[in-house]
């Protein structure tokens, strides 16, 4: 615990600010009760919705305690709503003028792992770096450490525990909530607070008036946009009402059936929707919905059929979603004959829901065809956590891509707490609102396309003949091998694989024990145990990104360390791939240009290990390698039809592990007892060639990039001169015509009177020249904007290889950029010729799609590699 260096004072301080901040079901709202003596604060399976300050004196000092809610523990700040960002930022506003602490609680009970140091850091960074200086640790669950000390427990845990604990400057506390008459606890706890504040020197923290105004201006535009929002479903439902009431003994006799399919990502409570709908209350195992799956039940006199459907990652593309769940969405709709009535897209509203979540529904929904969105209603799930914000106003917090949702669905959405399921009320409105987007499409079912259901027959009845096929060749050609394979005392196993691929569990799982760490792994890192009588090394190595503009030399060579660093060599390249994800072009591509740093001897020595063997179901590996992209049975026969499956959330079931020591020994056997052991110099020089071509791949595709520039400019210079000229020629036409049409006017003004003129024609001449106007006035600021551009982004061209022509100037003429251009053609040629002689591999992430700007009318898209990294926009804009 860190000490007060200068002079302790002996007065202690008249009020004390406390916030209590940390993780969901951390323990806070019970430290709060502890430290007020009293049961203030709601714990248990309640849920600190909002903020809640409560006081009282202790030893004649004012104790103000502010309970905060607990973030999400398994979401990284990008996947929290706004509101909550908002809120945390306002939980210092809670006890003015600041808090003289943050207590940041941690169970002991649960790992501090690499991953939950993230979260933690990403939430501080929320307060500024100054909220350090007033932060300290108390961990909860005390009774947890029996004699061991909160010192070996803070080494024992790991970097990531120590990292935080240096990071609070050492100060750290435990309560045992469970002994809550325990005064001491809470008594030596505001001893530390007291030293904390000496140390500050009586300072506290301060909110900054800044971003408190812009939060609160924010907050006051979003209340006022969600109470439009009520008012117009409000008014949609009572014109729909209006019309129920002119056609009820239609809406009776229609209802009598009800068919809904529920659709949604994985986790967002689809499952608990239905149940609470057909008034089912059996406890859910936690089981994911593997097959799309009807149930029965009646509400009041309604015989109601739900459809569950398995749910496709949240921030994915129905591109990256494996053809299994893909096909089970499909006959989703072929599950209620005729047809469903009605889809209910299910968003969880404790989660964010960003561009990339509008795309991944939007490209999953369509799976059904355009009509769904007229049939389809957005149910928000967990309305426990909105606390006392409407639904309305997540909608509009939430920004764009929630809105166009919406609006997708014609305003229609309802919310729904699953965990108050004996709340008949909002399972009633919800059917009121189903009638209503019922009766809203003619009281007619939607049609599913019964080519899509024969599709789907018969490719099943392919895939399970080519499973059965693949399935018996394995079986032959391990009988073969088992009879020759002996038990090898010791194996050495290395593990390569993508980024996420879930290497880093495997290798836990494989030697039985935590050792790899779960956070990202940049450096190669090899453990030993004794697992099944046998002598067990597992390397782990960095995984590598699809994309390739992330990969670097010195990445692919610390990889290419974990397979060199025993003389002798590895038994096993275990290949890790995810079962829970396509495996398509990108992934082989990428896949591709690591293993070719290799000899082609490696695919003798390599198995492909399937991970998240949960996401199978019961379905067998040989029908998901066979139903799945063509991409992943190439890697299979690449290897030989070596191949295994691991289900890490088994970690008790050692068969698994033991039938892959079974498998990598057979191998071995099949190599007659070599091992892979790669020549590091050769691989070294494959590494520099690789990133040599890869930069004057680079080089080609700024010098495209700047062709097309060009290209887009001449465009819209020569496009600017017609609309010049047409100008012009209307403006003389006009002025030929004025002579003619004067004479015929002033007679009619004669004859009509002298007050009367013409009307119209000069105003139609009028704004035709500002219409011509304003569009050459746009492409002028087009044009400087892309000349600027274009010589700009010049400059950094590479210039010849042999240093003779120097990068053009941006001071040059346009002329004399076009000349400069030409002459440096040359060393460019040089690069094609030189590059067509390469066997380059395809690579889909790395091509170029070429259009012109959609400001010039025109458009000019060129792609850029996104890096998947945390900005400071998305902690408050």
């Amino acid at each position: 615990m860190e000490r007060d260096l200068g002079e302790k004072d002996s007065i202690s301080p008249s009020e004390i600010r406390l916030v209590l901040i940390g993780g969901r079901w951390a323990g806070k709202s019970s430290c709060g009760n502890t430290i007020l003596g009293e049961g203030r604060f709601e714990c248990g399976r309640t849920r600190t919705a909002q903020s809640e300050a409560r006081h009282t004196e202790v030893e004649g000092r004012r104790l103000i305690v502010v309970d905060a809610p607990g973030w999400k523990c398994s979401l990284s700040l990008t996947e929290i709503p706004e509101r909550d960002k908002q809120s945390f930022k306002l939980n210092a506003s809670k006890c003015p003028p600041g808090p003289n602490v943050f207590l940041l609680v941690i169970p002991i009970d649960c790992a501090f792992s690499g991953e939950q140091r993230r979260i933690v850091e990403q939430h501080m960074r929320l307060l500024r770096e100054q909220a350090w200086r007033y932060t300290m640790v108390l961990f909860t669950c005390g009774d947890i450490l029996g004699k061991k000390t909160i010192e070996q427990h803070i080494e024992s845990e790991g970097d990531a525990l120590k990292w935080l604990i240096d990071k609070c400057r050492h100060r750290y506390h435990v309560f045992n909530n469970k002994e809550k008459s325990d005064s001491s606890q809470v008594t030596q706890l505001l001893e530390k607070i007291n030293e904390m504040v000496r140390h500050n020197e009586g300072s506290y923290y301060e909110v900054d008036e800044q971003t408190l105004n812009i939060i609160e201006t924010k907050q006051r535009e979003v209340a006022e946009k969600a109470e439009k929002r009520r008012r117009r479903a409000e008014e949609q439902r009572q014109q729909m009402k209006t019309v129920l009431e002119g056609e009820c003994p239609k809406s009776t006799e229609t209802l009598q059936k009800l068919k809904i399919v529920v659709l949604g990502s994985r986790g967002v409570g689809k499952t608990s929707v239905g149940n609470t709908i057909l008034g089912i209350k059996e406890t859910e195992d936690g089981r994911r919905t593997a097959h799309s799956v009807a149930r029965q039940g009646f509400v009041g006199k309604t015989e109601v059929t739900v459809v569950d459907t398995p749910g496709w990652w949240k921030s994915f593309l129905v591109y990256d979603t494996t053809e299994a769940i893909i096909e089970e969405v499909k006959l989703s709709m072929f599950l209620c004959p005729p047809g469903p009535h009605v889809f209910l897209l299910v968003i969880d509203a404790d989660g964010s829901f960003n561009a990339n979540h509008l795309d991944a529904v939007t490209t999953h929904m369509e799976l059904l065809g355009e009509e769904v969105w007229r049939r389809t209603i957005v149910v928000f799930t967990r309305g426990d956590w909105l606390g006392s914000n409407t639904i309305e106003q997540y909608i509009e917090g939430e920004g764009q891509a929630m809105q166009s949702l919406v609006e997708q669905c014609g305003n229609r959405y309802h919310v729904i707490d699953n965990k108050n399921a004996d709340d008949g009320t909002q399972v009633t409105e919800l059917l009121e609102k189903i009638t209503e987007t019922v009766a809203g499409n003619g009281w007619d079912h939607f049609a599913p396309d019964e080519e899509i259901f024969l599709t789907i027959q018969e490719k099943r009845r392919q895939v399970e003949e080519r499973a059965r096929l693949r399935e018996s060749q394995v079986k032959a050609r391990r009988r073969v091998l088992s009879g020759s394979s002996n038990r090898l005392q010791e194996l050495r196993i290395a593990m390569l694989g993508q980024r996420t691929s879930g290497k880093t569990a495997t290798g836990n799982n494989i030697l039985r024990k935590g050792v790899f760490p779960t956070c990202e792994n940049m450096h190669c890192q090899e453990e030993k145990g004794e697992v099944a009588g046998r002598s067990i090394t597992v390397i782990d190595t960095p995984g590598w990104w699809k994309k390739s503009c992330h990969w670097t030399q010195e990445t692919d060579k610390e990889m290419v360390r974990g397979l060199s660093g025993s003389p002798s060599g590895v038994h096993a390249v275990l290949l890790v791939v995810p079962l829970d994800l396509r495996f398509r072009e990108a992934q082989q591509v990428a896949l591709e240009e690591h293993m070719n740093l290799f000899d082609t001897s490696i695919w003798k020595h390599t198995m492909v290990l399937f991970t998240y063997g949960d996401k199978l179901a019961d379905e067998t590996i040989e029908e998901h390698i066979e139903r799945e992209h063509s991409a992943l049975r190439w890697l299979v026969d690449k290897c030989e039809n070596k191949y295994h499956v691991i289900n890490n959330m088994k970690k008790s079931d050692l068969s698994q592990v033991t039938k892959l020591f079974e498998k990598i020994e057979e191998m071995v056997a099949g190599n007659n007892g070599r091992l892979f052991s790669p020549d590091v110099n050769k691989i070294h020089e494959r590494i520099e060639e690789k990133f040599r071509r890869c930069q004057l791949k680079n080089v080609l595709k700024q010098r495209v990039e700047e062709e097309y520039r060009r290209r887009e400019l001449e465009l819209m210079t020569g496009f600017r001169e017609t609309l010049y000229k047409l100008q012009t020629d209307i403006k003389e036409n006009v002025a030929s015509t004025k002579l003619k049409s004067l004479i015929a006017d002033m007679t009619k003004i004669k004859a009509k009177g002298i007050g009367q003129k013409k009307k119209g024609g000069k105003e139609k001449e009028d704004n035709t020249d500002a219409i011509f106007s304003h569009y050459i006035e746009k492409l002028n600021k087009d044009i400087m904007r892309s000349t600027d551009h274009l010589g700009n982004s010049m400059d950094f061209l590479v210039p010849d290889l042999k240093g003779s022509n120097p990068a053009p100037s941006t001071t040059n003429s346009q002329s004399e950029r076009k000349r400069s251009l030409n002459q440096s053609s040359a060393p460019f040629d040089n690069v094609l010729r030189w590059l067509s002689s390469l066997q380059l591999a395809r690579n889909p992430e790395s091509e170029l799609t070429l259009n012109f700007s959609q400001t010039s009318g025109y458009r000019s898209v060129l792609p850029q590699d996104d890096l998947d990294l945390d900005t400071e926009a998305d902690f408050l804009e």
